[in-house]
């Protein structure tokens, strides 16, 4: 089958990634069909909103949350997907850069602001840290080189094609591959370039973004600061949702049909070329020239191709971290809180050893997201929509609802302690997931965010490929393979497959 031969396409999942290729397979003239076995689209990048009590005598106006991905970066990667389909971005997705990133709050009352500007947050951690300015430009201009000179190369190409090996922009890469830190942890890499303890805690925070270990993942990972500070970090006009909102339209207006609460139920081969998908409330298996998994590459293979043999050696790596989220509407309002906040734990690395050991530190750090900070009708007047995150590790049968009822109590100890406010009191609606729900909701296998985690060397070959070495025409995208997860990371896996297949 030559390449620009036109295909019938069935994809699996409607998540960000599966959204993306959704957009790019139908901009090139293919027709395809999403099949998704929730009723909304976006996967962990969806919304809700919490309503008062109606029989309060208050109005009954509601918080709304974004539920899961709360942090955009990489914006380009979103415009690339309207560039594609050859659809103006304007008046269909809009994003404004911050310039505060982050606001950071440790238990001793230190504060440090995260300018995006690289000049104002070295003279932040010079004022707040007593640690000179030339420091953190150090170590941001690192973080710049190792994205400029390897890490495009590694998120944006696959891994798995012989022609992405043979450049001469590769082989200076990997000449250079030792002065990458790739032999030493992050943490080390960290603590030879910044010394003080609370700023080397505030760049190891960065192994969070892809659910690793930054005591155990290589040095290569602190290339992750850059994304934020020198690229930027940015806010959707309107909310995280605005992005699958954006997306799926789009794919709407390219022609793409979406099945919504249709679970798929195998992948159909013949001969190790792929015929088909069997959907649950369809008579008859459904043809397709190639399918396109958005799923959970480990309950792709397990649930959906079950006769074959499976990459077991991939599908069991260490799997990533998750999440125990909390929303709560919050019935006050917190000035020195910004969109995006961190209340640090005192012994980074004991919190680390926990989630290692499968639980929870009793001392936590703790994330907070406000979009009621720039989206006022996300909250009512007067109050606060609180995303309150917390990194747990993945299910492995622990006893959640323990966890979760000493966790809870916990944060709320320690952010009243730091804002010096009851927060308990000011909660006047919650909801809460849990790995135990994200499993559920989105079939990531144990709640795991990011699939596999990167606390090894190989980590990022040993993902899985975009595409399956063993049955003509299945490819895969999102967090669970390459080149890993996020959004941005994920709106490259479909790129990837775009252009392997």
């Amino acid at each position: 089958m030559v390449k620009n031969h036109l295909m019938k396409i069935g994809i699996i999942g409607a998540g960000v990634a599966g959204l993306a290729s959704a957009v790019r397979m139908a901009s090139k003239g293919h027709e395809v069909h999403v099949f998704e076995a929730n009723n909304y689209p976006g996967g962990k990048l969806s919304e809700f909103t919490l309503y008062r009590n109606e029989n309060s005598s208050e109005n009954t106006e509601g918080y709304r949350f974004d539920a899961g991905p709360s942090l955009f970066t990489m914006p380009q990667y979103v415009e690339d997907l309207f560039k594609a389909a050859e659809v103006e971005m304007t008046g269909r997705f809009a994003y404004q850069k911050s310039d505060v990133v982050c606001q950071y709050f440790w238990d001793d009352d230190t504060r440090l602001t995260a300018y995006s500007d690289t000049d104002k947050f070295a003279q932040e951690v010079e004022n707040q840290l007593d640690v000179k300015q030339s420091v953190v430009k150090n170590a941001l201009a690192e973080a710049r080189r190792k994205y400029e000179q390897a890490g495009q190369i590694f998120l944006e190409k696959s891994l798995h094609k012989a022609q992405t090996w043979f450049s001469w922009k590769i082989l200076k890469t990997m000449l250079r591959m030792p002065t990458y830190d790739i032999f030493k942890t992050m943490n080390r890499t960290h603590e030879q370039l910044l010394s003080h303890p609370k700023l080397v805690q505030y760049f190891n925070r960065f192994a969070t973004y892809n659910g690793s270990n930054p005591y155990k993942a290589s040095g290569m990972l602190s290339v992750i600061p850059h994304f934020e500070h020198g690229i930027g970090c940015y806010y959707p006009i309107g909310g995280m949702g605005e992005i699958t909102k954006s997306i799926y339209q789009l794919a709407v207006d390219k022609g793409v049909y979406f099945y919504f609460d249709k679970t798929v139920e195998k992948i159909i081969t013949e001969e190790k070329k792929i015929k088909g998908l069997k959907v649950k409330g369809f008579d008859e298996e459904i043809f397709f020239d190639k399918v396109i998994s958005n799923m959970d590459v480990y309950f792709t293979y397990k649930k959906l191709l079950p006769n074959i043999k499976h990459p077991e050696f991939i599908l069991n790596q260490e799997r990533s971290t998750s999440a125990l989220i909390f929303y709560w509407g919050i019935k006050h309002i917190f000035n020195e809180l910004n969109l995006h906040n961190i209340f640090f734990s005192k012994d980074y690395k004991t919190e680390f050893d926990y989630l290692a050991e499968g639980t929870v530190s009793d001392d936590p750090t703790v994330y907070v997201n406000i979009t009621s900070k720039r989206t006022s009708k996300d909250a009512p007047h007067g109050c606060e929509n609180w995303f309150v995150m917390v990194n747990v590790p993945h299910n492995s049968g622990q006893n959640w609802e323990a966890l979760v009822k000493k966790t809870r109590e916990n944060v709320l100890k320690k952010v009243s302690n730091i804002l010096k406010t009851d927060i308990a009191q000011l909660i006047e609606v919650e909801e809460t997931l849990t790995p135990l729900s994200i499993e559920s909701k989105t079939q990531s296998y144990g709640g795991a965010l990011y699939g596999t985690s990167s606390n090894s060397l190989m980590s990022a070959f040993l993902r899985h490929k975009n595409f399956s070495s063993t049955i003509e025409g299945l490819y895969f995208c999102g967090g669970s393979v390459h080149p890993g997860g996020g959004i941005p990371l994920c709106l490259l896996s479909a790129k990837i497959v775009d252009d392997v297949m």
